[in-house]
């Protein structure tokens, strides 16, 4: 299914996977909205979009943890796009340390983010999506949102609550034929990774945002009506 002219939403654009998926989706045509915390992340990766692959681009700076940025962002982004087809849900933040070691305002900075800020961006898109009655959403989980692991109790937490928000609004949803698809990565190059502290190793052997990015149009491609629940990516088909 070719993505040329499509329009998509994507949060977490500055850097790291989203920034990858940004490039990955302006390479198949796609009109982008990007969305990050940092305004000159977003003003180099406009210019580089749009010199490189001729694509409408448009950008607001937010926090996906705060409601009324989100909204506000999501409103200018959309009535510049027009119709939104897709939605990325990448932003993401990470921090380790046990249970009670952890500042308790850093465990539910992360619930916020990554499981509030899915939640924030995704019903600000929704009316939009359901007005045309067509859509595709895919939030960027990760493997830690299928097992847990010590020091990862708010990570955990934040990722497998995105899985169980996934499947909730794809229920939702799938009568309005919009697909709504959780990606399950590993530890990923990225500069979030690095500034967690988890131990990149070989980073040339590591999964680089490149092969998200690749992951992600893939899934967006794929016809509606497949199924597929495999290699890091879960789905439904909305029919």
């Amino acid at each position: 299914m070719s993505l040329q002219n499509k329009t998509a939403i994507l949060t977490g654009a500055g850097k790291g996977i989203g920034k990858a998926a940004a490039i990955a989706l302006a390479k198949e045509g796609v009109h982008l909205g990007l969305i990050a915390r940092n305004s000159a992340d977003l003003e180099s990766l406009h210019q580089q979009l749009q010199s490189e692959h001729g694509v409408r681009v448009f950008f607001a700076a937010a926090d996906v943890a705060d409601k009324a940025q989100v909204d506000a962002a999501v409103s200018a982004l959309t009535e510049q796009l027009g119709s939104v087809d897709i939605l990325i849900n990448n932003a993401g933040t990470a921090t380790f340390g046990t249970v009670v070691d952890m500042d308790p305002a850093e465990w539910e900075r992360i619930i916020q983010v990554n499981l509030m800020g899915t939640y924030y961006v995704s019903r600000a898109v929704l009316p939009t999506m359901l007005k045309q009655n067509e859509g595709s959403i895919i939030n960027i989980a990760s493997t830690a949102g299928e097992r847990g692991f010590a020091t990862g109790s708010a990570y955990c937490a934040s990722k497998f609550a995105v899985l169980g928000f996934t499947e909730a609004l794809l229920q939702e949803v799938r009568k309005s034929n919009i697909r709504v698809t959780a990606l399950t990565p590993s530890t990923v190059n990225t500069e979030l990774a690095a500034n967690a502290g988890l131990s990149i190793g070989d980073e040339d052997r590591m999964m680089q945002p490149e092969d998200v990015a690749e992951l992600i149009t893939a899934a967006l491609k794929l016809p509606h009506r497949v199924f597929v629940k495999t290699a890091g990516i879960w789905t439904t088909n909305p029919q």
